[in-house]
Parts: structure tokens; sequence; C-alpha cells
């Protein structure tokens, strides 16, 4: 009989790739029958879920009893939390993240994958101060730990479809086009396609959760520096693109009040401190040799969604 694999959030990147992942590989379909949660079942990415089979049910972060009814039966959940930069960040990274493994442990879930981030704060030695997006993620990730389930996780690195959004490459008006940061040419982004390989890092959790039992699974397909991206969209665009560093001030003029403070000092931690910490190379290396499936390169993603630049 098959077991019951809840994703919370499964009309996301991350929860979308995992259905997708399962229900394409014969063992883990077979294994597993999925539940997804979403705050409004009727929504058309929710029916969509449900026109493959998923089974889709509602959960709220608010509503403890929602989350436990969503979870009743599960064999297997996989938790994922949004950021909202809304002032209380931290605080909603925190709440959410416990109030839903809490759910898990009171319905007597055995097995809990959760989606991570590295500490900016610990990586930092404390320097950096707003990292509230990334230290919520992985203070829920330590709490976890304390609690009597079995657990593994995940730690996504950046979202390579946040080239066609927040870091779009901008027209600079003599047929060029820049790809702007404050940080230094060098930095390194660990790059994912999240809607597309989130998945196979926790199919092979599922397909063997004792040996991924208490790791962290950095998921990426490679490092490549602020250099590398341009040169790559560059390549596949057939369009001039260059990486511009610009001084932080000007820089910063560019994002919303709520928000810069967070993505400055993650940046600044990236430079300075790699994004995953001390060994954030090998991290990424051993990562995506665990990948159930063949990950995607930078260039095969913008082949496959090429930038708009116009």
């Amino acid at each position: 009989m098959s077991k019951i694999l809840v994703i919370v959030g499964a009309t996301g990147q991350q929860g979308g790739s995992i259905v997708d992942t399962v229900l394409a590989d014969p063992e883990l379909r077979q294994g597993y029958t999925i539940r997804g949660t979403s705050r409004d079942p009727s929504s058309p990415s929710a029916k969509a879920l449900a026109a493959k089979g998923v089974q889709v049910v509602p959960a709220d972060f608010s509503d403890p009893n929602s989350l436990q009814r969503a979870l009743a039966g599960a064999h297997v959940v996989f938790g994922n939390t949004t950021t909202i930069y809304d002032g209380h960040t931290y605080e909603h990274e925190v709440s959410h993240g416990r109030a839903l493994v809490d759910a898990a442990v009171a319905a007597g879930v055995p097995w809990y994958i959760y989606s991570t981030l590295p500490n900016i704060a610990k990586n930092s030695n404390g320097v950096l101060k707003h990292g509230g997006h990334f230290d919520g993620k992985e203070e829920v990730e330590q709490y976890i730990r304390t609690l009597p389930i079995r657990s593994a996780f995940i730690a996504p690195g950046s979202f390579m479809s946040n080239f066609h959004e927040t870091m779009t490459p901008r027209a600079m008006g003599d047929g060029t086009y820049a790809l702007a940061s404050f940080v230094t040419p060098e930095t390194q982004l660990p790059l994912i396609n999240a809607a597309g390989d989130t998945g196979k890092w926790v199919a092979a959790i599922l397909a063997d959760f004792a040996k991924y039992e208490g790791k962290v699974l950095c998921c990426a397909t490679a490092l490549y520096s602020f250099t590398e991206i341009a040169e790559t969209m560059s390549r596949v665009s057939g369009k001039t693109v260059v990486y511009r560093q610009l001084p932080e001030q000007v820089w910063r003029g560019f994002l919303p009040p709520l928000m810069v403070d967070f993505i400055a000092d993650m940046l600044k931690s990236f430079q300075n401190y790699g994004y995953y910490g001390e060994g954030t190379e090998e991290k990424v290396r051993w990562s995506a040799e665990q990948a159930r499936g063949e990950l995607t390169t930078l260039e095969k993603y913008l082949q496959d969604h090429p930038l708009h630049l116009e």
C-alpha cells in the first residue's frame, strides 16, 4: 500500500518540482500517494495539481488545526515556508516553520523533510545583522533536530528564475545589457532551477531516507560567478550582457525599503563568507552528486527560458 507524502506549498516552485519528480519516477510514484496543501484549493494552480491526481487540501500557518488535518496519516512531510518582507520577516519564518513541524509531530508523522537555508549571522560571526530570511529558516532547522521526528534537509541555492524577475539584465541604451549588483564580479552564486530540479534532491531522500537523515543537501547545479552568469547570458541570447558593479547606495535605490537590508546582507554574505559558509564549494559538489536525475545548467535553463532583452 502506498504511503502518503504531504507537500506543503505544493503550488510553489519547490513543491511543484517535487510533485512532478515523484509522479515521473516509477519507483516513487508506486510508493507514494501525494497530498498537497494550498491556502486556496480552488485556485487555478491548485486545480492544475488536482488534475495530475494530487489530493489538494487547505492549510494555513495561522490555523494549527488545519495543519494537523492536512498532515493526518502522512508518512513523509515536505515542509517549506514563504519569505514575507513586511517588517516581520524573521518572526514569520520562525513562527510558520515551528507551527508546521509542531503539527507534524502532533499528527504522528514519522519523517520530515524541511527546506532550510544557511544562517547568515552565524556564517559572518555576527557581522551581518539582517539575515532573518535565511537565519529564521536555519533556526527552525535546529528546532526540528530537537523533536521526536526523523528529519532531513534541503537548502536551495539561488533560483535561476530570479534572472526573469529581480535580477533581469537592464538595457544600457547602447545595445548592451547590465546584470547589476554591488558585490564583486567574482562573487559566486550556487544556482538551481527550483521549479525543475528541487524534486531531484527530495526524491533522493525519499528513496533512501536513512542515508540522508540529519543531513543538509545544498541544492544547486554548480557555483557561478556574476561574470560567468553574464557571459552565459551573452552566449545564449546572442546579445552583449555585462556584469556592472554599482556603489551600494546606488544599488539600494532599486529595491523596496522593507526588502533592501535583507538582500544587501545576503549578498555580502555570499561575497565574504560563501553562500553556504565555510566549504561552500565542496558542499555544492557533494550535494549535486546526490541528486536523483540530471541537473539543469544555467545555459540549458536560459535556452529553455529565454531572457526578454529588449
